[in-house]
């Protein structure tokens, strides 16, 4: 998540994660009513079989912000709204040098993009 930020992203989904955090086992059998472990049916003998807690997404969601929060702080950025499009932030010496990175050019994706100077104020 911090790296998209860091890339350019404003915005995330989290779609599988807070699923299987729920129970799900990924069957994929959502669409056919039959999920084996309650998640996704509306079968009420399926349904019983669901274990799952709205705390255990909650916490989840908890771990996910503390540990964006910690590598905010190991940038040295305090609001999330300051990584968005901060490449500078990047150590890309290490991937660039890998074998498979050979002859690739990220110059458009590590590029900082122009802030007018309102949107700059904003970030600061």
């Amino acid at each position: 998540m911090v790296i998209g930020a860091i890339l350019g992203a404003d915005e995330f989904g989290f779609a599988t994660a807070p699923l299987v955090v729920s129970g799900c086992i990924l069957m994929r059998k959502c669409h056919l009513n039959t999920c084996p472990v309650g998640v996704a049916t509306q079968d009420p003998v399926l349904r019983r079989k669901f274990s799952g807690k709205p705390e255990y997404v909650v916490n989840y969601f908890f771990l996910v912000a503390e540990e964006a929060r910690e590598l905010m702080a190991q940038l040295g950025v305090r609001k999330f709204s300051e990584l968005i499009g901060r490449t500078d932030l990047l150590d890309t010496k290490k991937g660039l040098s890998h074998w498979k990175a050979k002859g690739l050019d990220f110059s458009r994706i590590f590029k900082m993009p122009d802030m007018p100077a309102e949107v700059a104020r904003y970030n600061t």
